[in-house]
């Protein structure tokens, strides 16, 4: 797999760059942003995925979150994918909405047409990825994986369904329980057609439910988030936990909306957070 440098920016010591590559997952052009902590000069270090929200590509964590001074201190490399295929020929949602199509991935394999050509987001963040990265950069098999909202959403359910793959889980305002919200139902029903069966291994609540597993997780959510009870219903997580007595670490943060000032004002205890799990 080869990939092209499209940019090259210092920071911290370290460095944020861009590539394009193409990807056999999605069958399109993809582009991706990698920040190298300066320990990478000398060593492989591991691995934060972060997986971004509705509308979002690679460029608005990276630029807006202020991740690169503690990833820089703790030797993490950051890896953000954009949030869905793109290009000439990708299935767009033609009333043009923010919450289908382009932007609007959900992180999970398409089974429908016409999105299931390129719409497998799932497959391309749990392997295509993280092999292209392994491959081509100082980086370790040590990985975590952490998003925001949509990519909330997706980075529970890639660690929940894969806890060998990862050494820990955060995100921020998650939709975590797709199959009974808004967003979640339009979003499935295009993708993954009328079988509810096959939208509950895309929802976090009934994968936390279900799981044998003790993978550290850390969600925060703001209690003055605009989608806070009609969208992201962080309260069902919680009553999933507690089902099957998962450690889950949920934060209720007051006065904090949707934004990226509520990432910023937390993002350094999440990366502190995941480098104690990769060690």
């Amino acid at each position: 797999m080869t990939i092209e440098n499209i940019s090259s920016t210092k920071s911290f010591a370290g460095w944020h760059k861009q590539y394009h590559h193409q990807s056999g997952v999605l069958n399109c052009e993809m582009r991706f942003a990698i920040y190298l902590p300066p320990q990478a000069s000398e060593r492989k270090v591991p691995v934060l995925y972060w997986l971004s929200g509705l509308t979002c590509t690679d460029e608005n964590f990276m630029q807006k979150a202020g991740a690169m001074r503690i990833a820089a201190e703790l030797g993490i490399a950051i890896v953000a994918p954009d949030t869905s295929p793109r290009g000439q020929g990708v299935a767009d949602d033609p009333d043009a909405s923010y919450d289908l199509g382009l932007g609007a991935g959900f992180y999970l394999n398409a089974t429908q047409a016409p999105w299931r050509e390129h719409y497998q987001m799932y497959d391309y963040v749990v392997q295509e990825l993280p092999e292209l990265i392994e491959q081509h950069f100082p980086v370790s098999n040590v990985r975590a994986i952490a998003g925001h909202s949509m990519g909330g959403h997706g980075a529970l359910v890639a660690g929940l369904r894969n806890p060998e793959r990862y050494q820990s889980i955060s995100a921020f305002s998650p939709i975590v329980n797709p199959i009974n919200c808004p967003w979640g139902q339009k979003a499935f029903l295009n993708y993954l057609g009328k079988n509810r069966d096959n939208w509950m291994q895309y929802d976090a609540c009934e994968l936390m439910k279900a799981s044998s597993s003790d993978l550290p997780v850390l969600v925060d959510q703001g209690t003055s988030d605009n989608f806070l009870e009609e969208q992201l219903k962080p309260h069902a997580l919680i009553e999933a936990a507690a089902i099957n007595e998962y450690p889950l670490i949920l934060r209720m943060q007051e006065g904090y909306d949707h934004s990226y000032y509520f990432i910023a004002s937390f993002i350094e205890e999440h990366l502190r957070f995941h480098a104690k799990h990769m060690g």
